[in-house]
């Protein structure tokens, strides 16, 4: 006979797959709504918590709704319904429904976010753009990846390999950088990633792929790889201390940048969840939980002229 597994069961499962220790300080991920001894036999999952997600997740029967991007990203004082975050959280506890979010901790996480689109995209792996010391991890853990591809292609080929690898949206997928040149090594961050800009650079990556990226964070950075690349071209080694081609007379300009949709690539993290989550609750409870993945595109966008 299956066991019935209580909410505490499996969040503490999901904790392992995704520890909420490697949070970004800001985060609070982890058990959102529910009660511990609430019983789970399905798993909704979905990028956003949003009331299409929510109700998509009650009708189907969910016992527990698996979101990437929290509910709450600040302190709030009040879950009443004169918000619709409180009203979201009424709804689910109304139906017995528990919210677990795996954000940051996800991100970082062995198979975790960062993971999956780096094998979605077909690179090998080189390990974390910004490593977390975690000696119990199954595998590399930190911020982002950075890998390579088998074959060097050009940036053109890799964006449409990029695109086709991700769900529609009316955002699309766009590019900084020459089409033609040809790339190999590749950072990639799922989600916002100016902040990881200078990460890039100094690891010497050909490509930047990440989301939500402004004009100016990208184009000082090109100008500025450009110049760099132009005096090294002229026989004067020069680069950002700590930059792979500083002291270097290689004349690439680097990176390239690929910008995608936020949800689109952030959607990912369920390529690997949705059967890990499974086979974890399998393996430690002999346990068959149903687990199911929303079908529905959570970006902003619904139209681009």
């Amino acid at each position: 006979m299956t066991q019935t597994l209580t909410l505490k069961q499996v969040t503490d499962v999901l904790e392992t797959l995704y520890p909420l220790k490697y949070a970004e300080s800001w985060d609070e991920p982890g058990l959102i709504v529910g009660g511990l001894d609430w019983p789970v036999h399905r798993i909704y999952c979905a990028v956003d918590p949003t009331y299409a997600v929510v109700r998509e997740a009650l009708d189907w029967g969910a016992d527990l709704l698996f979101t990437h991007h929290p509910l709450f990203f600040r302190s709030v004082h009040t879950v009443g319904g004169a918000g619709f975050r409180g009203d979201i959280v009424n709804m689910l506890v109304g139906a017995r429904c528990g919210l677990w979010v795996g954000h940051t901790n996800a991100d970082a996480a062995y198979r975790g976010q960062a993971q999956s689109a780096l094998d979605a995209f077909g690179l090998v792996d080189e390990g974390a753009m910004v490593p977390i010391d975690d000696p119990d991890a199954r595998g590399p853990v930190g911020e982002g990846r950075v890998g390579h591809l088998p074959e060097p292609m050009t940036l053109r080929d890799f964006a449409v390999r990029v695109r086709d690898a991700l769900i529609p949206t009316e955002l699309g997928v766009l590019v900084a950088g020459d089409l033609d040149r040809t790339v190999s090594r590749v950072a990639v961050l799922p989600g916002s990633g100016d902040s990881l800009i200078d990460t890039a650079r100094s690891l010497g990556v050909d490509v930047y792929v990440t989301s939500d990226l402004r004009h100016h964070p990208v184009t000082d950075a090109y100008q500025q790889a450009a110049y760099e690349a132009r005096l090294r071209s002229q026989g004067i080694a020069v680069g950002t201390p700590g930059d792979a081609a500083a002291g270097t007379l290689d004349s690439t300009p680097r990176p390239a940048f690929i910008n995608t949709p936020h949800s689109a690539i952030e959607r990912m993290l369920f390529r690997y969840a949705v059967p890990d989550v499974r086979e974890a609750l399998h393996a430690r409870y002999g346990a068959d939980v149903e687990i199911a993945m929303s079908p529905t595109n959570t970006d902003p966008w619904t139209l681009r002229l």
